[in-house]
């Protein structure tokens, strides 16, 4: 990076409290640290200065005398109390960030922004070569080698940075400005973790997202080597996007678009798929993309979980639904003629992206399928949830950006949360089949649909959960009134809830076939998630046929 002569100081109001950079050694962290703080009229501080003047030492000496743990543990001290400090910009050492307990203090913080300063590998060789003897890691060894390695070890945390900003010669002032100006229209993404016992990893929710997701996908692919896989009406939308953010980060892919619709969730477009990526000579360590709905998280999902005995996935969910629902959790499939997602494995993503400017494409149709499973997680275990949907339902329907996003966070932390209790759905009750409220119901309704496109699955569920709570108070487990709030939700939105809701009438008795069919089937029996209130779940077995036929018809089946 290139130095001109210096600028004016500013008196422009920072649209953060403290904004945090980070990256490699070389990547010009205080260089542009010291710009952004003349430009924003802030303190600059560099984290390892404060470490020299707290230890009365050196970095090197540091490490040479107590080595690399006990520094990383000052270290984190050091920014701690920093965080805790006034406005400043803050210039963090290249491990800093490797720390979970320092990422997990920012990522709650709303008025902190990461900005994680991406210089390609060359112009860093080219800065640091002269300059060795400062940098303890770079002291010994290849520095090249070392470089690649702390690549390949930080940039998969670095990449949950809020911004990414690609750096490279050009000279400190512009490189200022590129980040000042993004800084001025940056809302701050979500983080939503998920840890399993043995895989764990992060939900990024944001604007935008698309553009950089080379960036952020790149640390997750083993052979950098990637498979998209998506349907026609997402790739007229955004496959560009995403193929130019792969170019963009030296990623090689192949693209496969697949016709749009549940169809493409069959055994026959399995196939088709999976010989199609076999002829491309994929190796285990080529990374399945799914951009799109739930139908192609799904099927994507599959193919990753059955290709070459598996390989890893990446999620970029596209609709509502998918992002708060389909894409977290690992459940993957295709359907059956026998019935709905009855083919399948659960298989983990490495990571999901759910840019929420990409909800800005659907039709209020697709938005009222994903909002009915938000609805669904208030109903299960939050009840505060359920209270949140009814003040801000409406601007999630009429698409108001920070409604949306915060929708999407709270129903995915909500089900990462049950996951992670219960990630293969083993629990003997409660647990994650508690995710299947309303769903008995809603299979159904879609199996007799065919899956065609009339009835989208959310609209499903949305009347499944007006069922299934209809049936916990023909059972008596749960208040009259909890109904009529969930209806009088329903309607207040325009969202379907009973069976005038339906394209068509449907039959009492094929609807019981249907359900006789479930997955969720236990030694004949059917497993039903009911409720004892709003926010009070559970499953029970013990539900009669007959007391399901008599609400299907008292709610105006036919016979």
């Amino acid at each position: 990076m290139s130095r001109s002569s210096s600028t004016t100081v500013s008196s422009v109001t920072p649209p953060f409290r403290i904004i945090v950079l980070i990256g490699l050694m070389g990547a010009g962290k205080t260089t542009l640290g010291r710009q952004l703080a003349q430009h924003y009229g802030l303190p600059f501080i560099d984290t390892d200065t404060e470490i020299e003047k707290a230890c009365r030492q050196t970095i090197p000496e540091i490490f040479a005398n107590h080595g690399e743990a006990h520094f990383r543990a000052g270290e984190h001290r050091v920014i701690r109390r920093l965080l805790n400090g006034g406005p400043c910009i803050l210039a963090t050492g290249g491990g800093a960030w490797m720390h979970p307990q320092t990422r997990a203090l920012i990522h709650k913080r709303t008025d902190i922004c990461t900005i994680w300063l991406h210089v390609p590998m060359p112009v860093l060789l080219g800065r640091l070569l002269g300059n060795r003897g400062s940098r303890p890691l770079l002291a010994q060894g290849d520095p090249a080698a070392t470089l690649h390695r702390l690549a390949t070890e930080r940039y998969p945390r670095y990449a949950e940075a809020d911004i990414i900003i690609n750096c490279g010669d050009e000279s400190v002032e512009q490189g200022a400005r590129n980040i000042t100006e993004t800084l001025e229209k940056t809302v701050l993404p979500h983080h939503v973790p998920v840890a399993l016992a043995g895989h764990s990893y992060e939900v990024l929710i944001g604007s935008d997202l698309l553009k950089d997701a080379g960036l952020r996908v790149k640390p997750h692919l083993p052979n950098g080597q990637a498979i998209i896989l998506t349907d026609e009406a997402v790739a007229a939308l955004h496959l560009k996007t995403l193929e130019d953010s792969l170019r963009q980060a030296d990623i090689r892919f192949h693209s496969i678009t697949v016709p749009a619709g549940e169809g493409s969730k069959s055994l026959s477009r399995f196939g088709e798929v999976m010989e199609n990526i076999l002829a491309h000579g994929i190796e285990r360590g080529t990374t399945i993309i799914a951009l799109g709905g739930g139908v192609i998280g799904d099927l994507a999902g599959f193919v990753a979980a059955t290709a070459l005995r598996g390989v890893p996935f990446i999620q970029i969910p596209t609709t509502l639904l998918a992002q708060v629902d389909s894409s977290v959790g690992g459940k993957t499939g295709i359907n059956a003629k026998a019935g709905k997602n009855l083919i399948g494995a659960f298989w983990q993503p490495r990571l999901v992206l759910a840019d929420t400017a990409a909800l800005g494409t659907l039709p209020r149709r697709q938005l009222v399928a994903g909002y009915a499973e938000i609805v669904k997680s208030g109903l299960i275990a939050d009840a505060a949830l359920f209270a949140w949907c009814e003040a801000n339902g409406k601007a999630v329907l009429d698409g108001d950006a920070s409604a949306l996003g915060e929708a999407v966070r709270q129903a995915c932390t909500f089900k990462a949360g049950v996951v992670q209790k219960d990630e293969r759905e083993q629990a003997s009750s409660g647990g994650r089949a508690l995710l299947n409220l309303g769903h008995t119901f809603a299979h159904a309704f879609e199996a007799e649909f065919h899956y065609d496109g009339r009835l989208l699955h959310g609209e499903a569920v949305s009347i499944g959960l007006h069922m299934a709570l209809a049936l916990s108070v023909k059972m008596g487990l749960a208040p009259a009134e909890d109904l009529t709030r969930l209806d009088a939700h329903l309607h207040a939105l325009g969202m379907p809830a009973t069976v005038a809701d339906l394209p068509h009438m449907l039959s009492t008795e094929t609807l019981l076939a249907h359900m006789g069919r479930d997955k969720k089937l236990r030694d004949g029996r059917i497993t039903f998630v009911l409720l004892k209130g709003i926010g009070k779940a559970f499953t029970c077995r013990d539900v009669s046929m007959d007391d399901v036929r008599a609400l299907l018809l008292v709610e105006g089946f036919a016979p």
